[in-house]
Protein backbone atom coordinates (compact mmCIF):
# COMPACT_ATOMS: atom_id res chain seq x y z
CA UNK A 1 0.00 0.00 0.00
CA UNK A 2 1.08 3.16 -0.82
CA UNK A 3 -0.37 7.12 0.74
CA UNK A 4 -0.30 10.02 -1.59
CA UNK A 5 -0.69 13.72 -0.49
CA UNK A 6 -3.18 15.51 -2.69
CA UNK A 7 -5.92 18.01 -2.55
CA UNK A 8 -9.69 17.80 -2.91
CA UNK A 9 -9.53 17.93 -6.97
CA UNK A 10 -7.85 13.87 -7.21
CA UNK A 11 -10.16 12.27 -9.05
CA UNK A 12 -9.83 8.80 -6.87
CA UNK A 13 -10.71 11.27 -3.52
CA UNK A 14 -13.25 12.62 -5.58
CA UNK A 15 -14.89 8.94 -6.66
CA UNK A 16 -14.15 7.43 -3.17
CA UNK A 17 -16.20 10.84 -1.29
CA UNK A 18 -19.01 9.73 -3.52
CA UNK A 19 -19.01 5.84 -2.06
CA UNK A 20 -18.67 7.67 1.38
CA UNK A 21 -21.50 9.92 1.07
CA UNK A 22 -23.76 6.43 -0.53
CA UNK A 23 -22.91 4.59 2.88
CA UNK A 24 -23.61 8.01 5.14
CA UNK A 25 -26.74 8.72 3.40
CA UNK A 26 -28.10 5.36 4.21
CA UNK A 27 -26.48 5.62 7.88
CA UNK A 28 -28.09 8.51 8.45
CA UNK A 29 -31.27 8.48 6.94
CA UNK A 30 -33.09 11.85 7.24
CA UNK A 31 -30.24 13.69 9.11
CA UNK A 32 -27.99 13.21 5.93
CA UNK A 33 -28.91 16.69 4.52
CA UNK A 34 -28.11 18.40 7.14
CA UNK A 35 -24.57 16.56 7.79
CA UNK A 36 -24.09 16.81 4.40
CA UNK A 37 -23.84 20.48 4.35
CA UNK A 38 -21.13 20.54 6.51
CA UNK A 39 -19.10 17.63 3.94
CA UNK A 40 -18.07 19.42 0.87
CA UNK A 41 -14.60 18.74 -0.33
CA UNK A 42 -14.54 22.26 -2.06
CA UNK A 43 -11.20 23.89 -1.07
CA UNK A 44 -9.83 20.83 0.87
CA UNK A 45 -5.82 20.96 0.38
CA UNK A 46 -4.52 18.34 2.43
CA UNK A 47 -6.01 15.08 1.46
CA UNK A 48 -4.73 11.94 1.62
CA UNK A 49 -5.81 9.13 -0.77
CA UNK A 50 -4.21 5.35 0.06
CA UNK A 51 -3.80 2.92 -2.86
CA UNK A 52 -3.40 -0.94 -2.91
CA UNK A 53 -2.40 -2.30 -6.49
CA UNK A 54 -2.64 1.03 -8.08
CA UNK A 55 -6.45 0.77 -6.60
CA UNK A 56 -7.93 3.59 -4.37
CA UNK A 57 -9.09 1.69 -1.56
CA UNK A 58 -8.89 5.01 1.34
CA UNK A 59 -8.79 8.26 1.74
CA UNK A 60 -8.84 11.04 4.84
CA UNK A 61 -8.38 15.38 4.91
CA UNK A 62 -8.51 17.92 7.40
CA UNK A 63 -9.34 21.59 7.16
CA UNK A 64 -7.71 24.15 8.89
CA UNK A 65 -9.58 26.07 11.38
CA UNK A 66 -7.90 29.90 12.50
CA UNK A 67 -6.93 28.45 16.29
CA UNK A 68 -4.36 26.25 15.20
CA UNK A 69 -5.79 22.97 14.65
CA UNK A 70 -7.47 20.83 11.87
CA UNK A 71 -10.37 18.92 11.87
CA UNK A 72 -10.45 15.42 10.29
CA UNK A 73 -12.63 14.81 7.55
CA UNK A 74 -14.06 12.30 4.68
CA UNK A 75 -12.35 9.29 6.23
CA UNK A 76 -13.28 6.38 4.06
CA UNK A 77 -12.23 3.14 3.33
CA UNK A 78 -12.93 0.69 0.50
CA UNK A 79 -16.04 -2.06 1.76
CA UNK A 80 -12.68 -4.60 0.62
CA UNK A 81 -10.34 -2.64 2.13
CA UNK A 82 -11.86 -2.65 5.63
CA UNK A 83 -10.18 -4.23 8.48
CA UNK A 84 -6.77 -3.93 7.06
CA UNK A 85 -5.53 -0.69 9.29
CA UNK A 86 -5.88 1.43 6.12
CA UNK A 87 -8.02 3.81 7.78
CA UNK A 88 -5.49 3.96 10.62
CA UNK A 89 -3.06 4.40 8.44
CA UNK A 90 -4.42 7.39 6.58
CA UNK A 91 -5.42 9.06 9.88
CA UNK A 92 -1.44 8.56 10.95
CA UNK A 93 -0.48 10.45 7.79
CA UNK A 94 -2.94 12.94 8.23
CA UNK A 95 -1.93 13.93 11.71
CA UNK A 96 1.61 13.83 10.64
CA UNK A 97 1.23 15.92 7.69
CA UNK A 98 -1.07 18.35 10.44
CA UNK A 99 2.24 17.95 12.77
CA UNK A 100 5.06 19.24 10.11
CA UNK A 101 2.48 22.13 9.69
CA UNK A 102 2.92 22.95 13.26
CA UNK A 103 -0.83 22.52 14.44
CA UNK A 104 -1.35 21.20 17.68
CA UNK A 105 -4.63 19.38 17.58
CA UNK A 106 -6.88 17.22 15.66
CA UNK A 107 -10.48 17.47 15.97
CA UNK A 108 -13.36 15.76 14.08
CA UNK A 109 -17.36 14.75 14.41
CA UNK A 110 -18.29 11.09 13.57
CA UNK A 111 -22.26 9.59 14.02
CA UNK A 112 -23.54 7.44 16.59
CA UNK A 113 -24.42 5.20 13.36
CA UNK A 114 -20.66 4.64 12.36
CA UNK A 115 -19.71 2.24 15.44
CA UNK A 116 -16.73 1.53 13.00
CA UNK A 117 -15.62 5.25 13.24
CA UNK A 118 -15.84 5.33 16.82
CA UNK A 119 -13.91 2.48 17.72
CA UNK A 120 -10.88 3.78 15.35
CA UNK A 121 -10.75 6.91 16.84
CA UNK A 122 -10.44 5.49 20.06
CA UNK A 123 -8.10 3.28 19.37
CA UNK A 124 -6.17 5.65 17.35
CA UNK A 125 -6.01 7.58 20.71
CA UNK A 126 -8.49 10.45 20.61
CA UNK A 127 -11.19 11.51 23.57
CA UNK A 128 -14.62 11.81 23.16
CA UNK A 129 -15.43 15.26 24.14
CA UNK A 130 -18.09 18.35 23.75
CA UNK A 131 -19.61 18.60 20.59
CA UNK A 132 -18.37 21.41 18.50
CA UNK A 133 -19.08 24.00 15.79
CA UNK A 134 -22.41 22.91 14.00
CA UNK A 135 -22.50 19.76 16.07
CA UNK A 136 -23.13 21.55 19.20
CA UNK A 137 -26.61 20.51 19.59
CA UNK A 138 -26.80 17.18 17.53
CA UNK A 139 -27.72 14.38 19.59
CA UNK A 140 -26.64 11.73 17.15
CA UNK A 141 -22.87 13.30 16.58
CA UNK A 142 -19.79 12.00 18.71
CA UNK A 143 -16.91 15.29 18.34
CA UNK A 144 -13.60 13.45 19.51
CA UNK A 145 -10.04 15.35 19.87
CA UNK A 146 -6.44 14.66 20.16
CA UNK A 147 -3.38 16.71 20.84
CA UNK A 148 -0.99 15.73 17.92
Amino acid sequence: MHLTRTNANNTDFIELVKNLDADLKIRDGVEHGFYDQFNKIDGLKHVVVAYKNNIAVGCGAFKIHTENFVEIKRMYVTVEGRRKGIASTILTELEQWATALNFDKCILETGKQQPEAIALYKKCGYAITENFGFYENVENSVCFKKML
